[in-house]
């Protein structure tokens, strides 16, 4: 079987024999889905559930947050299949609204999302695939200035590459530098934010990894860089290759912080385990 998409349609064959269809348009933030239509002479054979799984995993309903919203027909083999897959009932749609379970870099990132304003100036002090690098870039916007580093020059290549595919090369960089070395490239006082993802390079060798040798003077340096009212953000990591150090050294250095000149968070997950990733939010006093 195969699923093809043909403008606001995608359609269902089984070698050249169409099976099925499934309207699909933007509606808002989301996705408006349907009619589904199988052929009536192959239903109850799971050729659906196919199509609509399909449709979803197209349309970003496995990937982060998502909405959709499915028009179906009544009866109760249509309405198994829209709860099989997550549907309500919302007068007369069924409507699906994902929400992922939150991260470390997801509450790092809303926690930005609400604090900082377009137009300033961002730093990546761990740019790694430029997932963080990114993001930065979209909250900056045209206005303002991103600068990535990292120790590595295949993650350096990588956020490059991922910032002029998406077209934000005019508002970030990335440059081979130790984060340790932080200092050398942003003045005190400049930068409204600085952001550490610590651990190794996904995708790359795990025997390369940030300890505290180099990571305590980055986040020195990074407090020192940040303007009255900054923010650092930083994703703690334990076990595998790196162990417990660098989290357990970094937790240290945060919470010995002087509550006149910092604001510090620690966001713990409760019920995970302790090697979960924990989230780290210091805000420099001083407006």
């Amino acid at each position: 079987m195969r699923v093809i998409r043909e403008g606001e349609e995608f359609l269902l064959y089984k070698e050249k024999l169409l099976m099925g269809r499934c309207g699909c348009a933007r509606k808002g933030e989301g996705w408006r889905l349907g009619p589904l239509w199988v052929d009536p002479a192959w239903r109850r054979r799971g050729y659906g559930s196919f199509l609509l799984r399909q449709v979803l995993k197209a349309t970003g309903g496995y990937a982060g947050e998502s909405l959709h919203l499915l028009e179906l027909p009544n009866g109760d083999a249509e309405k198994a299949l829209a709860e099989k897959f997550g549907f309500a009932p919302a007068g007369n749609l069924w409507r699906r609204h994902r929400v992922p379970d939150p991260t470390a870099v997801g509450l790092t990132h809303d926690f930005l999302r609400q604090n900082l304003l377009p137009g300033g100036f961002f730093v990546d002090a761990t740019c790694g695939n430029g997932g963080d690098t990114e993001f930065l870039c979209r909250l900056a916007g045209p206005e303002g200035r991103v600068l990535a580093l990292d120790l590595q020059r295949q993650a350096v290549d990588n956020t490059n590459a991922r910032l002029a595919a998406a077209g934000l090369s005019g508002i970030g960089r990335a440059v081979q530098e130790d984060h340790a070395e932080l200092a050398k490239l942003v003045e005190p006082n400049t930068a409204d934010c600085v952001v550490f993802n610590f651990g190794y390079l996904p995708g790359a060798d795990h025997s390369l990894f940030t300890t505290p040798k180099s990571s305590l003077p980055a986040v020195q340096a990074a407090l020192d860089a940040l303007r009255p009212g900054g923010i650092l953000a930083a994703c703690l990591y334990s076990g595998g290759p790196n162990g417990d150090g660098e989290k357990t050294a970094l937790l240290e250095f945060f919470r010995n912080l002087p509550i006149r000149e910092y604001t510090v968070l620690v966001c713990e997950f409760a019920n995970w385990a302790p090697t979960a990733p924990l989230p780290c939010l210091v805000r420099k006093k001083g407006w």
